[in-house]
């Protein structure tokens, strides 16, 4: 395995501190799933690779060949999510990305202008000019964000798709911009866990992508095309994951929290502007709320994530992640990742509640 996979395996899982399984246990976990995922694509890639061959094959019998055929790469998808803190992977819409391994980017699709989202478009200009006109309170360096939602996941451990139980989660994120060691405290089933560093973080990690705070938000630009600029230079690359599809599930990783009102704005104007985004007229978050979605399809691999936002005032509520292909772990319409948000607020201190 080299380091791409590891860093692509650890941007799928959630934090060590978020999860009590054994760490050998969880190993296991992290390469049962990989296992999985790579028999789908290798099955995928032979369909397809048979298809060129007899399409190749007739057109040598009509001209002569004029040069080699490069070989495909077999790609590991960047993928699925279970959302709770004991199932394997960490929900695409509100996956952690790794700091690092950022780069810069030239003739993005940040630039283009997608042609089946205006739909999307209109709807995005309306939570954002509503999110702008939002009051939130300011948030000291020395405090918390609270964070009260209920959340579902998938774990893929036995090669198909088992549906956890819906359970609620507490979460304390710090805000000082560190690097920190200790970023914060998260409740669930009972049990109160500290959230430590991310993986490789040896001197700590510093507010940003992966642990967004108050402070590093108000720092982001909040013209959306140079917010759009900005994202697509510093989403983290995956194997095999489009960039478009990359930045779309970083905005939606940056969702719910806290953040100045022009922050969000400029964020969702920004999400605008990504191609392939549409509007999803029946989506609902993980307690059945239904709201005004908006989408994007990973077609590659099959899954479509929504963000879910209240009809009359365009907060957000949720966010859900399902098959739109037959997997082999999964019929399409399965569910992959599904969360409500339930309370966000500012306190003085971890493990204290508003």
């Amino acid at each position: 395995m080299n380091d791409g996979d590891r860093e692509e395996i650890a941007r799928l899982l959630p934090a060590p501190a978020d999860q009590d399984l054994p760490r050998e246990q969880h190993l296991r976990h992290k390469e049962l799933l990989m296992h999985r995922i790579d028999q789908d694509i290798a099955r995928d890639n032979a369909r397809e690779t048979g298809r060129d061959h007899a399409r190749e094959a007739g057109r040598q019998r009509r001209e002569r060949p004029t040069g080699v055929r490069p070989g495909r790469r077999l790609l590991r998808p960047a993928l699925l999510a279970p959302a709770t803190a004991l199932t394997l992977a960490a929900a695409l819409a509100a996956g952690v990305a790794l700091n690092g391994g950022a780069r810069g980017h030239s003739g993005t699709s940040a630039h283009r202008v997608a042609t089946d989202m205006r739909p999307a478009a209109a709807l995005l200009g309306r939570i954002s000019d509503a999110a702008g006109e939002r009051s939130t309170p300011r948030v000291r360096d020395d405090q918390f964000v609270y964070t009260r939602e209920k959340a579902q996941g998938a774990d893929l451990t036995s090669g198909k798709a088992v549906l956890d139980p819906l359970r609620e989660r507490e979460s304390w994120s710090a805000q000082e911009p560190g690097p920190l060691r200790r970023l914060g405290l998260v409740r669930e089933n009972g049990e109160t866990l500290p959230v430590n560093a991310e993986l490789g973080d040896t001197d700590g990690t510093p507010a940003g992508l992966s642990r967004p705070t108050y402070g590093w938000f108000g720092t982001l630009p909040t013209d959306p095309g140079k917010l759009l600029t900005y994202l697509y230079a510093h989403t983290p690359f995956a194997e095999g994951r489009g960039r478009d599809q990359a930045v779309f599930e970083q905005i939606g990783s940056l969702l719910g929290g806290m953040m100045p009102p022009a922050t969000a704005a400029a964020l969702y104007q920004a999400a605008a502007k990504i191609p392939g985004v549409t509007a999803a007229p029946r989506a609902h978050d993980a307690i059945g709320r239904r709201g005004l979605g908006i989408a994007r399809d990973d077609t590659r691999y099959g899954v479509r994530t929504e963000w879910v936002f209240d009809k009359d005032d365009y907060s957000f509520l949720g966010s859900r992640s399902y098959l739109i292909k037959d997997r082999s772990y999964g019929k399409a319409g399965t569910l992959l990742s599904s969360e409500a948000e339930l309370e966000v607020a500012v306190v003085d201190r971890a493990g204290e509640r508003p």
